[in-house]
């Protein structure tokens, strides 16, 4: 099946277990993999025959920008529900990933990524 594959989308929201995570905030990176059928945009070259990743990558950043939830893990399933409304998608992949998490003694990442499919 093919893919559309939309990388580095970077917000700062409101998502954390820490309650000042809530109300300062932090970064978020996400990568968002949708499967789909392109062969009817491949033939067309019409962007109604496709998904139009501009609203997916805003549909992302709204949800990154006003979530409130105390897991990463909630957000990346409400992006994968969010991207899957989408009739033509059939599966999604999303990464979600916390830069600079504030854990005492850790400079790394933390990421979660979640396959969601239509049913």
């Amino acid at each position: 099946m093919d893919s559309i594959q939309i990388t580095g989308i970077r917000c700062y929201g409101y998502t954390g277990y820490l309650p000042e995570e809530q109300v300062l905030g932090q970064w978020f990176e996400a990568d968002v993999t949708l499967w789909l059928d392109l062969s009817p945009a491949g033939k067309s070259d019409r962007i109604e025959d496709t998904l139009d990743y501009r609203k997916a990558i805003s549909t992302v950043q709204h949800l990154l920008k006003t979530s409130k939830f105390a897991l990463i893990e909630r957000v990346a399933a409400e992006i994968a529900g969010a991207m899957l409304e989408d009739e033509r998608v059939r599966q999604v992949q999303v990464r979600l990933s916390k830069p600079a998490a504030p854990i005492p003694d850790f400079t790394g990442n933390i990421t979660v990524e979640i396959t969601r499919a239509k049913n």
